[in-house]
C-alpha cells in the first residue's frame, strides 16, 4: 500500500509538473506566430487594420453598433 508520505510526495511532484506545463504552454502561446500573421513579403497582417491596429471584423462591428 502507499504511505501518506509517498502520496504527499507524489501529489507535490504531479502538481509541480502541472504548473510547469501550464507556464510553458502560456509562454509558447504568447510567443508563437500565426501562419497567416504576416504577408509573405513581410508586410502587415491581413486581419489587422493598420490605421488603428484593430481587427477588421471588430472595427466593422464597432462601426455598425455606433450607427444605431
Amino acid at each position: 500500500m502507499i504511505t501518506d508520505s509517498e502520496l504527499y510526495k507524489l501529489a507535490i511532484f504531479l502538481g509541480s509538473c502541472a504548473m510547469l506545463l501550464i507556464v510553458l504552454y502560456h509562454f509558447l502561446e504568447v510567443n508563437s506566430k500565426d501562419k497567416d500573421d504576416t504577408v509573405a513579403d513581410g508586410g502587415t497582417s491581413s486581419s489587422v487594420n493598420p490605421k488603428n491596429s484593430m481587427p477588421t471584423n471588430l472595427s466593422s462591428t464597432l462601426a455598425t453598433t455606433e450607427k444605431r
